[in-house]
Order: structure tokens, then C-alpha cells, then sequence
């Protein structure tokens, strides 16, 4: 059992201890900094797209970019020391694969991640029906039939990034699901390098108390740069949790059957190879430079 959770307060009075016992959690800090690091990236970041989508508030990819990016970094710094942060499957695992992460905790990490992800869609979703459903009056979209992807994209992620629209055969020719296949296994690639290399205390110019906005700004510039094509997901956790819950909330097979096995492929299986080859890349070359 973890140790007491203790509150503090800032400016105690005078012979009374800053430490203030309140309970013993039988939940383990990993899980509370799993649940709730995934849960604040996914409610920040597709609350920006339902935002976009839903509204209009945001205007152009780098304005839903910079809240994904601004979120992450906020949730690693609160839930850093309780778990890492991992808050991706890709993470969880190439973290397994390539460092010292136990792989005991692997499948119960991602059943975590999972859980925060799928509870901060349930929650926006609680907050933007209204707003979604008026979008979909307004352009004619009926739920859970083929086009509905225009508002499912809130939740989970479709390729070519439907923008709000239903996906046509001319916006399909753009984008095949191989090219959006190397598309996230490249960005994830990334991203775990980054994650690795910045992290690494023999990297003397890690950026230290930055890195989590380091990260978070890395995923920036990839939504910027691939969110025009595969929305860019990096994260397995951040687009089945959502899907599964768009599937539950009346977007039955839509969500599951727009790009055919895409979300398996593209969004599960395409982060997961861009993680372990992200994180191979920092053990071959960087790992070793950076101790010579």
C-alpha cells in the first residue's frame, strides 16, 4: 500500500505541522497519475477539436495544436511523480522494451490510460452535445450513417482529417492507408525519441525542469504538421478510448468502419512500431553517445 496522501497548506499557524494526515488510498500513485495525466491531455486536447468543430472557436491546426501540446506538458507536470507520465500506450511499451519499465505493468498502465481517455470523452461529450448536435442539424448530419464522421472526429481520429466534413472519394485519393500508416509510425518515432533523449540524465543539455513543455511542444509540431492528414494520433490510448466511447454515444459503426481497419492499423498498430522505433533509435545511437 502506497504511503498516506498528505495535504499541506501553504502558510501553516504557528506550532501546528504542515503536514496534514487525510486518508490511506488503496490505489496505487501509478494509477492515479495514469487515470488522471490521460484524462487531463484528452480533456484538453479533443476538447479543443469539439470546440473547433462544434463552434468554431479555433481557427486553423496550429490553434488545436498548441492546446494539445499546453495540456500534455500540464498533465506531466502533475502527474510526473506519481508515474512517470507515461499517459501512452507507445510510451508504456517502448519504455519496456528499451529501458528499465517493469513489464508487469504494462497491460495495467494501458488499462488505465484507456479508462482516463475514455472517461474525458464521456464528460466533453456531456458538455458539447448540445453544440454537436446543433452542428449536425445545421449541415445535415445524421449520427451513426455513413458522413456522421464530420462530428465523430471530436472523438476519435479519421484519415485524411475530415475538417468537419463527411469524408468524399476526392478527400479519401489524398491520403492511402499506407501513407497514413508511416505517417503515425514516424510521428511516434519522434515523439519517443524526444521523450528518451530529453529525459536522459547523461544528455547535458536536457532541458530539465522545460522538458515536459519540450514534450509538449514536440507534439505541437507534429499535430501541425501531420493533424492535416491522419489528425495525428501518436497515442493509442487518445483515440480508442474516445472511438470506443463515440461508438456508445450513438455513432455505432462509423467509428469502427470509416477507414476500415484503419482504427486498428493506423491507430494502434502504427503508434505502437513508431514508439519501439523512436525509443530502438535513442538505445542504438544516442543512449550510447551520450555516455562516451
Amino acid at each position: 500500500m502506497d504511503e498516506p496522501i498528505r495535504a499541506t497548506r501553504p502558510e501553516p499557524p504557528p506550532d501546528v505541522t504542515a503536514d496534514v494526515e487525510i486518508a490511506a488510498t488503496p490505489v496505487p500513485k501509478w494509477a492515479i497519475g495514469e487515470f488522471f495525466g490521460t484524462f487531463i491531455l484528452v480533456f484538453f486536447g479533443c476538447g479543443s477539436v469539439c470546440a473547433a468543430v462544434a463552434t468554431g472557436a479555433q481557427v486553423g491546426v496550429f490553434q488545436i495544436a498548441i492546446v494539445w501540446g499546453i495540456g500534455i506538458a500540464t498533465a506531466i507536470y502533475l502527474t510526473g511523480s506519481l508515474s512517470s507520465a507515461h499517459l501512452n500506450p507507445a510510451v508504456t511499451i517502448a519504455s519496456a522494451a528499451w529501458a528499465r519499465f517493469p513489464k508487469v505493468l504494462v497491460l495495467p498502465y494501458i488499462g488505465v490510460q484507456l479508462l482516463g481517455a475514455f472517461t474525458a470523452a464521456a464528460l466533453l461529450y456531456s458538455l458539447f452535445c448540445g453544440s454537436i448536435r446543433a452542428y449536425e442539424a445545421k449541415h445535415k448530419i445524421t449520427r451513426g450513417e455513413s458522413g456522421s464522421e464530420a462530428t465523430a472526429m471530436v472523438f476519435g481520429e479519421y484519415f485524411p482529417n475530415p475538417g468537419g466534413k463527411p469524408l468524399t472519394d476526392e478527400m479519401r485519393g489524398t491520403l492511402t492507408p499506407g501513407a497514413a500508416f508511416a505517417a503515425e509510425v514516424v510521428g511516434t518515432a519522434i515523439l519517443l525519441l524526444v521523450i528518451f533523449c530529453s529525459t536522459d540524465e547523461r544528455n547535458a543539455n536536457r532541458p530539465q525542469i522545460l522538458n515536459a513543455a519540450t514534450i509538449g511542444l514536440t507534439v505541437t509540431i507534429l499535430i501541425s504538421l501531420l493533424g492535416p492528414l491522419t489528425m495525428a494520433c501518436l497515442n493509442p490510448a487518445r483515440d480508442f478510448g474516445p472511438r470506443l466511447f463515440s461508438a456508445l454515444a450513438g455513432w455505432g459503426g462509423v467509428p469502427f468502419t470509416t477507414n476500415g481497419l484503419g482504427w486498428l492499423t493506423v491507430y494502434i498498430v502504427a503508434p505502437i512500431l513508431g514508439g519501439l522505433l523512436g525509443g530502438g533509435i535513442y538505445r542504438v545511437f544516442f543512449r550510447v553517445a551520450y555516455r562516451a
